[in-house]
């Protein structure tokens, strides 16, 4: 919201942070498994079949559902979301590193 704040104002067009989103999500994820926010979280975001990347095209039908926001809120018993399920990936827990000695 606040980047794309910089070039339109969200309360009158609604629809720059939903691109905005879309693109991050799809770049970052596509390319990196895990967006800048996702990397503080420690979490990351494979492939649900052999935990690899999951591509540009994936991560882009990932984004357009999670756009809609309804597929997210609706997980099934390993936590994914529809949009994960479509995309065929899943978000997983990072472990903590380990303290030096």
């Amino acid at each position: 919201m606040l980047v794309a704040s910089f070039f339109a104002n969200p309360q009158e067009t609604p629809w720059p942070p939903v691109l905005l989103l879309v693109a991050v999500n799809t770049f970052f994820l596509g390319l990196f498994g895990q967006t800048p926010g996702m990397f503080l979280a420690r979490l990351r975001c494979v492939s649900f079949a052999d935990n690899g990347a999951i591509g540009l095209g994936r991560a882009l039908i990932r984004a357009l559902l999670l756009a809609l926001f309804i597929p997210a809120v609706i997980m099934d018993g390993d936590g994914r979301g529809l949009h994960d399920r479509a995309a065929g990936s899943i978000v997983l827990r990072l472990p903590r590193p380990s303290a030096p000695r």
